[in-house]
């Protein structure tokens, strides 16, 4: 579609010469103008993260899951049971107060803080790109319905001087047949016929 036509566009529905606009905006005036759909972006589609990306994803959900949370209380407890328990059988190999647990739990959680800061941030990423997309699809949305608005209007005004042109002619004619007393000429305000 020619130049002309999107500034037309971008005059008509954003009050804004074509130019003057966002990029988000130009590709808004742009989809509309060659009344292409909107895809889903292709980052959005498409799963480009790396390895290491992905699996800080997995360790994220897996440590972030009631099974984890159930699986490591068991844990807790039983290494717990253990040591107490076996204790009186010189088989305790961290008795109370569980110092290498307490260094255990330590490296776990200087290790998976990292690495499920690392999966927020690639999902805030992507909770970023969806909702730029999402305001696109809402801006045209409301551009396009803006554009029907203007386009029904259009349709209706000329309709309108059709019925005028149509009453006008009508009482043309009549007033050449000599029929009937029309008044004083304007529409709706005639005398009896």
């Amino acid at each position: 579609m020619p130049l002309d036509a999107r500034q037309q566009l971008a005059k008509d529905l954003l009050g804004c010469a074509y130019d003057g606009l966002t990029p988000v905006q130009r590709s808004v005036i742009d989809l509309i103008a060659t009344e292409a759909p909107t895809g889903v972006d292709p980052k959005l589609r498409h799963d480009d993260r790396r390895p290491s990306e992905r699996l800080a994803d997995q360790v994220a959900a897996i440590g972030g899951s009631w099974a984890f949370i159930i699986g490591f209380g068991v844990t807790l407890a039983l290494w717990m049971a253990w040591n107490v328990l076996a204790r009186g059988f010189d088989l305790a190999f961290d008795p109370y107060p569980f110092i290498f647990l307490n260094l255990m739990l330590s490296m776990l959680a200087a290790i998976q803080a990292p690495i499920i800061m690392m999966s927020q941030n690639r999902a805030a990423q992507r909770d970023r790109q969806a909702a730029e997309h999402d305001y696109i699809v809402n801006l045209r949305a409301e551009l396009e319905i803006m554009h029907l608005h203007d386009k029904v209007d259009a349709l209706r005004h000329r309709e309108l001087l059709g019925i005028i042109k149509r009453q006008n002619e009508s009482l043309r004619i009549l007033r050449e047949q000599g029929i009937g007393e029309v008044g004083t000429g304007e529409v709706g305000t005639g005398g009896p016929a």
